[in-house]
């Protein structure tokens, strides 16, 4: 049998917190090596949301409000005076302005915001997606199919109707511009001003 010696203890100690200090150094060197790169992942989504927002989003939903607000601006005004004045120049206009609201309740930012190629490039570099493979993850689009929902039913409150079947093109910013054409149009003829957006 062996005994040890009081020496041997101490390497033993020794040799066993070494072994804990290298262990918890590269515990802590991992843990900061993480958060470092989260909080770099969050600053980066965080500018790119920001500018997106600025840059994107809000211009665009404000241009497609302020089209679908004069749009029912104007249907109420001519609503309003047909019931005093019935002529068919008047029932005429209500059609143009209902299926310009129409349209304008059936177009979704998705449709005429302009796609991020350089993210979409990017993306497919880091994941390894061939051309033909899909960006969207399923939460994605599950979140996407029901913010869509909610715009269809949107839609159909506004207008009473659901125009564009899915078989339908989606409509394009060139849509919304032919759109707004033709409510700018619609307002001179009546001899409303129209205030510049």
């Amino acid at each position: 049998m062996d005994l040890l010696s009081p020496w041997d203890e101490v390497a033993d100690s020794t040799t066993t917190r070494d072994a804990e200090w290298a262990k918890l150094s590269s515990d802590f060197t991992n843990a900061g090596y993480r958060e470092g790169i989260t909080a770099g992942k969050e600053s980066a989504l965080q500018e790119g949301f920001d500018s997106g927002f600025a840059d994107v989003g809000a211009p665009l939903g404000r241009e497609l409000g302020l089209l679908r607000g004069m749009a029912s601006a104007l249907l109420s005004f001519l609503s309003s005076q047909a019931a005093n004045t019935a002529t068919a120049e008047n029932e005429g206009a209500i059609a143009e302005v209902r299926d310009i609201s129409r349209q304008l309740a059936h177009i979704r930012l998705t449709d005429i915001a302009p796609r991020d190629l350089e993210a979409e490039a990017h993306a497919k570099e880091h994941l390894q997606l061939e051309e033909d493979e899909d960006l969207v993850t399923d939460d994605e689009l599950v979140e996407k199919r029901k913010m869509e929902a909610l715009e269809d039913q949107l839609a159909r409150l506004t207008s009473g109707a659901m125009g564009g079947g899915s078989g339908e093109a989606r409509p394009t910013a060139d849509d919304v511009r032919r759109l707004k054409g033709r409510l700018d149009n619609l307002c001179g003829l009546m001899g409303l001003a129209v205030v510049p957006s």
